[in-house]
């Protein structure tokens, strides 16, 4: 067959054809998978790495954490809430961090730092928003927002923490909201959180104690 006819068949050859147009594709964009892949695969690692070094950190903030709150249970709340504020200082986004904060609240409680308190528990609370720690810190910031005189939103945490908890807590939290607000001046406000407690935790242990309180509003109003 002529050289002619052959060259001819050959480019009339849909196999060819479609060779050619493979290797046509992949000069055009065989090189450019390559590089994406290959910046897929760098993207992967450094998300692994940052995940390892993430894992590292909170591994020795929890270490911290642990020895810190030995030291709280020993009753060294001074050397426990400069650990605390150490670890809420160096570790500000690991989970164990947060949880300092919590801790460096309970410190200051104890040492009579109401106003510490305070502001730490709230800042524990802006990472925890739910989970038995974050309705224990909502508890304890109730107790230091009483203690620190700020009645009014102290009776509102403590209103917030009705149900959370067992029948008899939910019953100590009323109790305790009518309290404020009658440290607030404002006894209406503590009449219908004593008759809600008499209504709905009438079997727990603070229900004769709110009655009598009750009829010392009633006999006022005379």
């Amino acid at each position: 067959m002529p050289l002619q006819v052959r060259k001819s068949a050959r480019l009339e050859d849909p196999g060819a054809e479609l060779l050619d147009r493979a290797r046509s594709a992949w000069e055009a964009y065989g090189r450019a998978s390559l590089i994406g892949l290959g910046a897929a695969a760098a993207i992967a690692a450094i998300g692994f790495l940052a995940m390892r070094a993430r894992a590292t950190t909170e591994t020795t903030a929890a270490g911290k954490l642990g020895e810190a709150n030995v030291l709280y249970w020993q009753g060294e709340y001074a050397r426990s809430l400069e650990a605390a504020r150490q670890i809420a200082q160096q570790y500000p986004s690991s989970p164990s961090g947060w949880d300092a904060h919590r801790l460096v609240g309970d410190d200051a409680y104890m040492l009579g730092d109401t106003k510490t308190a305070v502001a730490e528990y709230r800042a524990y609370l802006e990472h925890q928003k739910s989970g038995l720690l974050a309705d224990a810190a909502r508890r304890s910031l109730a107790y230091a927002l009483e203690a620190n005189g700020q009645s009014a939103e102290a009776a509102t945490a403590y209103l917030g923490l009705v149900g959370r908890f067992d029948r008899e807590s939910s019953a100590e939290f009323l109790a305790a909201a009518a309290r404020c607000y009658r440290a607030a001046r404002q006894p209406a406000e503590a009449a219908k959180v004593l008759r809600r407690l008499v209504d709905e935790f009438g079997d727990t242990s603070f229900a004769n104690t709110a009655e009598i309180e009750l009829g010392e509003f009633s006999n006022a109003a005379r």
